[in-house]
């Protein structure tokens, strides 16, 4: 949620975050229009409410014709102050409603346009080239094939049992995914985080604070029945965690690390990214998010898209750094890095991680703040990929050997029992 004060005094800056967004500028002025009428109709309000009360004073000690001339005039105050507090109530519920349509003030330096507008920042690692390494007549294996010959991953079954884009994972894909979580948990906890397992069914006003709701509603699962809503990553839950609370900030930021699993109805997806697991309903990750003051938050999202990095080296994937267009970024972020690895089968970069910037606005929506010399005020919020199940796409294809096995990172072998090799099941 937009925050109010810097909307009413500096409003050109909203503007221009908005354009650069791709979104309706003119949203600004709406809510300057209801916030003004909201304190219009406040302070005739306050007015009457200090005459109505001198006026029960006077109704006190007035008597005859007097009394029954005050009593008529309290009463016609009464219904002016009752409509008075109507107007405010409804200028203020609409003000919000309008703030609420707003995203989040992009921060200087966001690229503008939309989702191919992005900067690449840097690239890291050199994608292999298999067919010099083993021949032209090499055919790259993508992830699905690999996977089944591994038999790490089943999607015909997992399409039987719950339909498509479902799968199962087993065997080595199994113990792949738990290698990848548990390592980025490790990493979290070698740097501060407080790991959770994290609640996958949240409320509505939850979802709603952390602006879910929005533009992409028809993304997220909703239990009718319950009022509940599938959360797409523990983002949702671990900021719902300290919802309405005065946090205490003093010894630095609170990071959490939130392992979940996920949903998402990806109704809008279609073509190679549905074959497999790299778009699916289902899938686990481990989510960092952090709590700090609004001045810190700057460097604290370098810091996570560093810890993101160095789980990529961990994984030794090449890939890439996007700083995400402003029409790109959702909602909540003010700026948005994606790192994206090289996809040998497809030729092109798939997102694996994303870290985000939110500074205010969710926590403004949540009500989460802190208490300062200067007293209470608002607190940042931060969110940032640590390890999915797709992160296997990835590993599958980039470490592919000729004979259909797939070469296990350094990093990774502690978590795999020692394994160098994962072999194909003949």
């Amino acid at each position: 949620m937009i925050d109010l004060q810097l909307l009413r005094q500096e409003p050109d800056v909203v503007r221009a975050s908005q354009v650069a967004r791709g979104e309706d500028p003119h949203l600004v002025d709406e809510v300057l229009d209801a916030d003004a009428l909201r304190r219009s109709a406040l302070t005739e309000y306050e007015t009457l409410r200090a005459e109505q009360k001198a006026l029960g004073k006077q109704v006190a000690q007035a008597s005859g014709d007097q009394k029954q001339a005050l009593l008529a005039h309290t009463k016609e105050l009464a219904a002016r102050v009752k409509a008075l507090q109507g107007d405010a109530e409804q200028a203020e519920a609409r003000a919000t409603e309008l703030s609420r349509r707003i995203g989040n003030v992009i921060e200087d330096g966001v690229p503008s346009g939309g989702e191919d507008d992005y900067v690449v920042l840097e690239h890291v690692g050199t994608p292999r080239d298999l067919a010099a390494e083993y021949g032209s007549d090499f055919v790259v294996k993508d992830h699905l094939e690999l996977g089944e010959g591994l038999r790490a991953i089943d999607t015909p079954r997992g399409a039987k049992v719950s339909g498509a884009r479902f799968y199962f994972l087993t065997g080595i894909g199994a113990r792949l995914e738990l290698a990848l979580l548990n390592a980025a948990m490790d990493l979290a906890l070698r740097n501060g985080f407080t790991p959770t397992i994290t609640p996958t069914l949240v409320k509505p006003e939850i979802m709603a604070g952390t602006g879910f709701l929005g533009a992409h509603a028809d993304e997220i699962y909703r239990l009718e029945a319950d009022d509940l809503y599938l959360v797409g990553t523990s983002e949702v839950a671990l900021a719902g965690y300290h919802s309405g609370e005065i946090l205490d900030l003093s010894d630095g930021p609170l990071r959490y690390a939130g392992w979940s699993a996920c949903y998402r109805r990806e109704a809008g997806s279609y073509g190679k990214d549905t074959r497999g697991i790299i778009r699916v309903h289902q899938f686990h990750k481990v989510e960092a998010f952090v709590w700090t003051r609004p001045e810190d938050a700057y460097d604290e999202h370098r810091r996570i898209l560093a810890w993101e990095k160095e789980m990529l080296a961990l994984a030794e994937l090449p890939y890439r750094v996007i700083d995400t267009a402003a029409g790109d970024l959702g909602s909540s972020a003010a700026r948005k890095f994606d790192c994206e690895a090289w996809l040998p089968s497809q030729e092109r970069w798939l997102e694996l991680t994303s870290t985000s910037n939110c500074t205010t606005f969710q926590a403004r929506r949540l009500g989460v703040r802190e208490r300062t010399a200067d007293g209470m005020r608002t607190v940042a919020t931060l969110n940032g990929t640590l390890a999915t199940t797709r992160w296997i796409v990835a590993l599958l294809e980039n470490h592919q050997q000729a004979d259909g096995s797939v070469r296990v990172p350094e990093g990774l072998r502690p978590y795999l029992g020692g394994l160098e090799v994962l072999e194909p099941v003949r």
